[in-house]
C-alpha cells in the first residue's frame, strides 16, 4: 500500500521542517521516502509503502506528537487525495469564536453559557439540551443584537478565505454544517464562498428571541446526515469527502468523511478524527490534500 505522510510546521516553531523529515524518516517511513515540498521550509510530502496504515499512523504519533509545531496527517496515497466536496463546522472553525458565548455576553451571562459550551464540546453533556439551556439565557435579544455580534465579533479562521478559494477553483462543493445559528451561517458562508448552510434556528417574534430554538436541532447526527445527504446528491463517495471541527458534536461527520480533521479540538474530537491540525491554520487542509503554495488561491 501506498502511504503519504503529510507534514506541516507553523512559521516560527522550534522545529524546523527538516529537521520533522528527518525524525520521520527516521522512524515512520523507513528507508528512501519520496519526498516532495508543498511549501518551502513550511509543509512537505513524504511517500512510501506499507503494509499497516493504522501502525504507520500509531507510529507517527508516538514519535511525531511530541514536536512541538507540527501538524502531520497519514493517509492513502490513491486518486481520493484530492477533496471534492468540503463539510466543516464554524464556530471555533471557521471563524474565531463561539457566536451563542459572544451573545450571552450582551445580557451578562458569557461566563455560565460559555462553560456550558465547553461541556458540551467536549463531549461532556448532550448537546441538544445544552443548546436549549443555552438559547433560554439569551431570551429577550433582538436581532440587532445578532447584527451587532456579527459585525463587531466575528473573525474569519486564518487560512478560511484562503481553503474556500483554493477547493472552489479546482470545483469542490462546500457545506458549512454548524450546531450554531443560521443568522450567522448564512452571512459567513456568503463571505467564505460556501455553496450551502445548514444550522439551528432562533425563534424570534417582533424582532426579539424568546428563548426557544426551533425543531430539528442541527447537532451530531444532523452534521451526519447531510454529509450523507450532499454526497448523496453530487453522487460521490465519502472517500471524496474531507470534514473539519473542533467539537464532540462534529465527531461522526470526521469519522464518516474520507479524511476528518480535527481543528484546535477538544480531546476527545482529536482522538476519534483521522487527523488533526493542533498548531497550524486552515491552510494546513490544503496540504493534506497534496496542494503546494503554486496551485493555492492565496487569500488570507
Amino acid at each position: 500500500m501506498d502511504i503519504v505522510l503529510t507534514l506541516v510546521v507553523k512559521p516560527g516553531s522550534p522545529i524546523s521542517l527538516e529537521d520533522a523529515i528527518s525524525v520521520a524518516v527516521d522512524n515512520v517511513c523507513g528507508e528512501n521516502p519520496s519526498t516532495t515540498h508543498l511549501s518551502q521550509g513550511h509543509a512537505a510530502d513524504l511517500m512510501f509503502g506499507a503494509a499497516s496504515i493504522e501502525a504507520v499512523k500509531q507510529s507517527a504519533a508516538y514519535h511525531l506528537n511530541p514536536l512541538h509545531g507540527l501538524d502531520w496527517c497519514v493517509q492513502s496515497a490513491g486518486k481520493n487525495r484530492r477533496k471534492k466536496m468540503l463539510i466543516a463546522d464554524m464556530d471555533s472553525t471557521m471563524i474565531t469564536i463561539e457566536c451563542i458565548d459572544e451573545l450571552a455576553d450582551f445580557v451578562g451571562v458569557k461566563d455560565k453559557v460559555s462553560e456550558i459550551t465547553e461541556a458540551a464540546m467536549r463531549g461532556d453533556l448532550d448537546f441538544e439540551s445544552a443548546l436549549k439551556e443555552r438559547v433560554a439565557l439569551l431570551k429577550g435579544l433582538s436581532t440587532d443584537d445578532l447584527a451587532q455580534c456579527y459585525k463587531d465579533r466575528v473573525i474569519l479562521m486564518p487560512g478560511a478565505n484562503t481553503l474556500l478559494a483554493t477547493m472552489n477553483a479546482n470545483g469542490a462543493f462546500s457545506a458549512l454544517v454548524s450546531g450554531g445559528f443560521t443568522f450567522f451561517t448564512e452571512r459567513v458562508a456568503k463571505a467564505l464562498g460556501f455553496s450551502t448552510h445548514r444550522s439551528n434556528r432562533l425563534d424570534i417574534v417582533n424582532n426579539k428571541l424568546t428563548g426557544e430554538v426551533l425543531e430539528p436541532i442541527c447537532g451530531a447526527q444532523s452534521k451526519l446526515d447531510a454529509l450523507n445527504e450532499f454526497s448523496h446528491q453530487l453522487d460521490i463517495q465519502n472517500d471524496d469527502v474531507i470534514a473539519v471541527g473542533d467539537g464532540a458534536n462534529d465527531i461522526p461527520m470526521l469519522q464518516a468523511a474520507g479524511l476528518g480533521v480535527a481543528y484546535h479540538a477538544k480531546p476527545k474530537t482529536i482522538t476519534a478524527a483521522g487527523a488533526a491540525i493542533r498548531f497550524g491554520d486552515l491552510r494546513s487542509l490544503l496540504y493534506f490534500q497534496g496542494y503546494s503554495d503554486a496551485e493555492i488561491v492565496q487569500r488570507d
